[in-house]
């Protein structure tokens, strides 16, 4: 049995969710900035997420569920991951971004996943209080990938890890096989194989016999 971790900001989707929110709540060069140093590993992710969200403290809630509600997965990703659903393998999405913005993504696609680990953005009093919580703050992703092959029984030895950022680096380093896709600088190094769209991760997948 196989399973595959997938990130979801950079990944299954194009663009990152904590920069959509930064650009309604009209800090989106401020945010982004931090978002590229943290890609690229100049900053712990952890630091950076916080730095991050308390840019758009004060941000309306109904704001920040407004654009969770706009995200989309990629062209194809919904392709890919109802490939690999209808074959039996497991799928899972580790993620340091939002839970709402990955459900709304999977909803409008019309996919299911068998897991979603995410964090969240605080809210108080009806606006972002500008911290963030959830399991992948502090926690990394090699830790979230053994927990999910253990609740799916699922040697982490079987498990194909795609992602594209620094901090995917732990569960890519971890994984039996590792994706990157259009990685950042330096993350390639800790892949198996890179891709470049969601057609030649899915033959990818094909070629190593995890498509029915």
């Amino acid at each position: 049995m196989a399973l595959v971790a997938f990130d979801f900001d950079g990944t299954l989707a194009d663009s990152e969710m904590l920069d959509r929110i930064a650009a309604r709540a009209g800090v989106g060069d401020e945010v982004a900035e931090i978002t590229e140093r943290a890609m690229r590993g100049e900053l712990s992710y952890a630091e950076s997420l916080r730095e991050r969200a308390s840019l758009v403290a004060g941000l309306p809630e109904a704001d920040a569920v407004e654009v969770y509600g706009g995200v989309r997965l990629r062209d194809g990703a919904g392709d890919v991951i109802e490939l690999l659903r209808d074959a039996g393998v497991t799928v899972v999405v580790l993620t340091g971004g939002f839970g709402p913005g990955v459900e709304a993504a999977l909803g409008a696609a019309g996919v299911d996943v068998d897991d979603v680990v995410a964090n969240h953005l605080v809210v108080a009093d009806g606006e972002l209080s500008g911290a963030v919580g959830g399991p992948l703050v502090e926690g990394t992703k090699d830790d979230a990938l053994a927990a999910a092959c253990e609740s799916f029984r699922v040697d982490v030895n079987d498990a194909i890890a795609v992602g594209d950022g620094a901090n995917d680096v732990p569960m890519l380093d971890a994984a039996g096989y590792a994706v990157g896709f259009d990685p950042k600088p330096g993350v390639g190094d800790h892949c198996d194989v890179s891709v470049a769209s969601m057609p030649a991760l899915a033959e990818l997948f094909a070629e190593r016999g995890l498509l029915a």
